[in-house]
Formats: structure tokens, C-alpha cells, sequence
């Protein structure tokens, strides 16, 4: 059987590749991203090179202010801290409405078994799966609204979690450890205690990025995990 091939415009082919470069750090923090340059790089008109990085600005990838150039944003300690918090407050309550109902999305089984399966070492490689973990619990709940809300905030995440890997500020066996005992409290039905962990869970990581970009660190940092032998 023939696989289907999605069509992709140009734009969005652009638009996906500055993206990849964002998340790699070959564009990095502060950045400027011209339209001539875009143009210029991918051979294109500027009306499309101008919609491509519209894009990014979308995503809260590019800032661009009126009349200004497009730079990659440079997150700093207390807008890591929004976009956590943020995103807390919408996965909580996510978390304890799935186990009402002892729902375990098997989308984010996968994404855990896939960090499992990392054999590279390579820390950037947690990002893709760990990612998809998260969002498979706000999927899983089936609310157009916040599956959107939250795909607002990934761009942003994505690249606080790029940082935060890329720092090795993080252990892949405690996220694995972590994700895991998520899922089992959801399937005992067990909602504030799944909360309670993705509140450590997220704080731990807000945290050490905060203080890895030159702010001062909260107690959620050194939160302990009594889920790894020691």
C-alpha cells in the first residue's frame, strides 16, 4: 500500500526549518531574523518569507515588535516561570480529571517507553518524547479548547526544555521515574497525589532553569524524588 503524503506549502516547509534551527540553538537568543535574510536563504518572495516568520512570532518562538526585526526570544528567569506556572495550572487539573475516571492515555505510555528506549545518551533526544508525554494527557481529556490553550504555550515550553536538557540540568531516569509514577497514580484513581508529583515534577525543572539564566533559584530545585535507588 502507497503511504499518503501530506502536502506541506512553502511557508510552512520555512516556517518548520527556522523552528528546527530555533530548538538547535544554531538561531540563537536574541537573534536577528530579517526577512532578506529568510528570502535570501530559501530562494523565496518576501511576502512569503515575512509569512514564514509571522509564524514563529505566533508560536512566541520570534519576537518582533512594530516596525521591527524578528529576534529569536531570549526567555528570561521570570518568564520561564510564567510559562511553567502556566502550564501547571492546566495539567493539574488535567491530571485529576483523567483519573476520575482512571483514564491513562496510551499516547503517553508510548512517549515514556520511548524515553526509555533512548539508547544515544544524547540529552537533547528526551525533549521530542517528553514533550509528547505532556501533551498526550492534555489530549486525552478531548477539549478542543485546551488542547489549544496549552499548544499555545508549547513552543515555549519546547525551548525551556531545550535549555534544560541541553544543561543537563535534569536526570533522563528521573523524568522516566516520574512520568511513570504519574500514570499509576492516574490509574488508581489517585488525582491530587498525580498533581501533587507534577507540581515537583515541573517545579524541580522551572527552578534549576530559572537559576541556570542567572535568577535565584526557589526550594522547588532541591525537591527530592524518593523514586530512584539511590
Amino acid at each position: 500500500m502507497v503511504g499518503r503524503i501530506a502536502a506541506v506549502s512553502i511557508v510552512d516547509a520555512i516556517a518548520a526549518d527556522l523552528r528546527s534551527r530555533v530548538f538547535s540553538g544554531d538561531l540563537g537568543s536574541g537573534e536577528a531574523l530579517t526577512e532578506t535574510d529568510v528570502a535570501t536563504s530559501y530562494e523565496v518572495a518576501r511576502p512569503t518569507a515575512k509569512a514564514s516568520i509571522e509564524k514563529l512570532v505566533a508560536e512566541g518562538l520570534l519576537d518582533r515588535g512594530t516596525h521591527k526585526t524578528a529576534r529569536v526570544v531570549d526567555l528570561g528567569p521570570e518568564s520561564v516561570r510564567d510559562i511553567y506556572l502556566a502550564r501547571a495550572y492546566l495539567e493539574s487539573e488535567v491530571l485529576r480529571r483523567l483519573a476520575r475516571t482512571k483514564n491513562v492515555p496510551q499516547g503517553a505510555v508510548q512517549a515514556n517507553r520511548d524515553i526509555a528506549a533512548l539508547t544515544s545518551g544524547a540529552p537533547l533526544d528526551v525533549v521530542e518524547p517528553d514533550m509528547r508525554f505532556h501533551t498526550s494527557l492534555i489530549d486525552a481529556v478531548a477539549n478542543e479548547r485546551i488542547s489549544r490553550m496549552y499548544r499555545s504555550l508549547v513552543g515555549e515550553v519546547r525551548l525551556c526544555m531545550v535549555r534544560i536538557q541541553s544543561l543537563h540540568l535534569l536526570d533522563t531516569e528521573l523524568i522516566l521515574a516520574e512520568h511513570q509514577k504519574i500514570l499509576e497514580l492516574i490509574e488508581g484513581g489517585q488525582g491530587e497525589a498525580a498533581a501533587e508529583l507534577l507540581d515537583k515534577h515541573l517545579g524541580r525543572a522551572r527552578e534549576r532553569l530559572v537559576a541556570a539564566m542567572g535568577g535565584s533559584a526557589g526550594p522547588e530545585a532541591e525537591y527530592p524524588s524518593g523514586l530512584l535507588q539511590e
